[in-house]
């Protein structure tokens, strides 16, 4: 068997969200099976590089045995010269071919890649309701009042979730996101305002009310803060018992989040902007992270993030597979976290709500009181609609 060509889709046209508008990729054989993978970078500002970075690698896999998983990691880590050097955009294309490679080992071995991967270690995933500042539901909302927090958490209770993540400072009291906010008195570095943190508490209050005691509650800072006022805000919150708390500073410094962690007492949790075991391995040696987030379309892909989750499992940390695209993204995550021992809870975004998003693929799989079941097809379990194939902004890559 060997790898013919690659075709990528940029879905962005059709997904009606630049937020989130997921880059997926088809690997081709010649034996007529194909397999699907998302890269990364959907999100934020690198969509278009994650589109090339595909464009780029995928010419060293032609005409190569997508069987051969590991060694073609092992070239794509070695031989692009920037492999080894870390960095989002080559993480998320070595991800998505990775994904990809997998989807046609389960298809060739008629079995769901958490087979693969050693089997089930859970019948069912526990998920949780993301990103609730955004409301819950298809509409994207920008939340500022604590009522309108409380109701997102009944939304979300009304449909079985037990857990939410929220961030609560992330909107303004004017109702703005905010990177689009020119509110200087909105500060959430150096040292937080009153305000902010009496505003954050509030929400957060109004969602424990809402919620009741047995509600675990994610707080998200999407490292708007930096150590001290993560600090500030972790201490602000702790009254309100918080699950853990999600980016609480950037990873590039892995003092700044040892630092926190001997501050406060809410357990801590990052992934989403760290790649490979390198990355992790400082936040495991200092034991500064008890939740490590690889999202699995930019952590290496599945190869490397089973690596990661088992590497967390030495050190006593749980997984939860950081979800921000669509629903290649979420496939793949689920095979993965049904795999391993120290899984935690999976997060299911509110963008992913989006009947544009669920439209992509040809199986809508969503959660049933709370909980997913794994997809049980050959492969990830998931694959593109040809409707939104023929849709997408397309790039055939060949040797």
């Amino acid at each position: 068997m060997k790898i013919t060509s690659i075709d990528i889709y940029d879905l962005l046209p059709q997904s009606g969200n630049r937020g989130i508008a997921p880059i997926c990729i088809r690997i081709n054989t010649d034996e007529g099976i194909s397999g699907f993978g998302e890269v990364g970078t959907g999100y934020g500002n690198a969509h278009f590089a994650g589109v090339n970075i595909v464009r780029d690698l995928g010419t060293r896999i032609i005409g190569k045995n997508p069987l051969d998983i590991e060694a073609i990691w092992e070239d794509l880590f070695r031989n692009t010269f920037w492999g080894m050097a870390g960095g989002t955009v080559i993480y998320a294309g070595i991800s998505a071919i990775d994904i990809a490679l997998w989807d046609i080992k389960g298809k060739v071995f008629q079995a769901p890649v958490y087979q693969l991967l050693g089997g089930k270690c859970q019948e069912r995933i526990r998920t949780y309701a993301s990103q609730v500042q955004f409301g819950w539901g298809p509409v994207k909302l920008y939340l500022d009042d604590p009522a309108d927090y409380a109701q997102a958490v009944r939304d979300a209770a009304a449909q079985g979730y037990t857990a939410v993540k929220v961030d609560p400072i992330g909107v303004t009291d004017q109702g703005v996101w905010i990177r689009a906010s020119r509110d200087d008195t909105w500060k959430l570095r150096g040292i937080m305002p009153s305000k902010v943190l009496d505003r954050a508490c509030a929400r957060v209050e109004a969602m424990r009310a809402a919620g009741g005691k047995d509600l675990d509650i994610i707080i998200e800072n999407h490292a708007f803060t930096d150590s001290n006022t993560a600090i500030q805000l972790a201490k602000a919150l702790e009254p309100y018992d918080i699950y853990y708390m999600e980016e609480a500073v950037h990873p590039l410094n892995s003092d700044s989040m040892k630092f926190i962690r001997e501050n406060v007492s809410i357990p801590l949790a990052a992934g989403e902007r760290i790649f490979t075991r390198w990355g992790y391995r400082p936040f495991l040696e200092d034991h500064s992270l008890q939740v490590l987030q690889p999202d699995f379309c930019l952590v290496g892909g599945i190869t490397e993030g089973k690596k990661v989750a088992d590497l967390a499992n030495l050190y006593d940390c749980t997984i939860q597979g950081h979800c921000c695209g669509g629903p290649i993204s979420t496939a793949a995550a689920l095979q993965v976290e049904a795999a391993i021992p120290n899984f935690i809870i999976h997060e299911l975004h509110s963008g992913a709500l989006k009947e544009q998003i669920r439209s992509l693929c040809k199986y809508d799989y969503m959660p049933e009181n709370g909980y997913y079941r794994v997809p049980e097809l050959p492969g990830i379990g998931q694959e593109l609609s040809e409707e939104a194939m023929s849709r997408a902004d397309h790039i055939e890559v060949r040797g």
